[in-house]
């Protein structure tokens, strides 16, 4: 993955602001145990949900089942939002990926995905791997696997008030 350009936007920082770098932005990214989608209906009504994520080699992965809401949504649309960040007024990095939602299906860099998912939860996510797809440990069923290569990534600093814009 290529280094973004990075920007930060004084309409909405304050006056000595600086721009969240890049690395402060993907640590925040690999270091964030929730995010939430956000997806579009058929009908155009928006739909958010909660889930757990992966930042593996430039890209935020999170998986689904197949009659979900969002897996639906995204089979008629691929553009997604994906969200962490800290819920306090003046400390931490809120970051929005905006991307299209791809699904990946080739069995090692799945194997791959599993790996990071257990490392990332101390184990406490597993996943078996088999025909392109994650099949959970003790549980019946088939999770997809969604990648989202960043198209533009915003981070928003709190404290410091800073509006930071990555563009890809």
């Amino acid at each position: 993955m290529n280094e973004p350009t990075t920007a930060l936007d004084p309409r909405f920082s304050e006056p000595d602001a600086v721009p969240s770098t890049w690395q402060q932005t993907v640590e925040a990214l690999e270091s964030a145990e929730m995010f939430w989608i956000s997806t579009v209906g058929s009908d155009g009504r928006p739909h958010v949900t909660p889930l757990v994520a992966v930042w593996l080699d430039g890209a935020l992965h999170f998986c689904t089942g197949a009659a979900q809401q969002k897996a639906l949504n995204i089979r008629e649309n691929p553009h997604v939002a994906l969200t962490t960040g800290c819920d306090e007024w003046d400390e931490g990095l809120d970051v929005v990926v905006e991307g299209e939602a791809r699904r990946v299906t080739d069995d090692a860099v799945l194997a791959r995905l599993a790996e990071a998912w257990a490392r990332k939860w101390d184990g406490r996510w597993r996943f078996r791997v088999r025909d392109g797809a994650f099949h959970a440990e003790g549980a019946d069923g088939i999770a997809l696997v969604f990648a989202v290569k960043p198209a533009k990534v915003l981070a928003f600093g709190k404290g410091g008030f800073s509006h930071t814009r990555h563009r890809f």
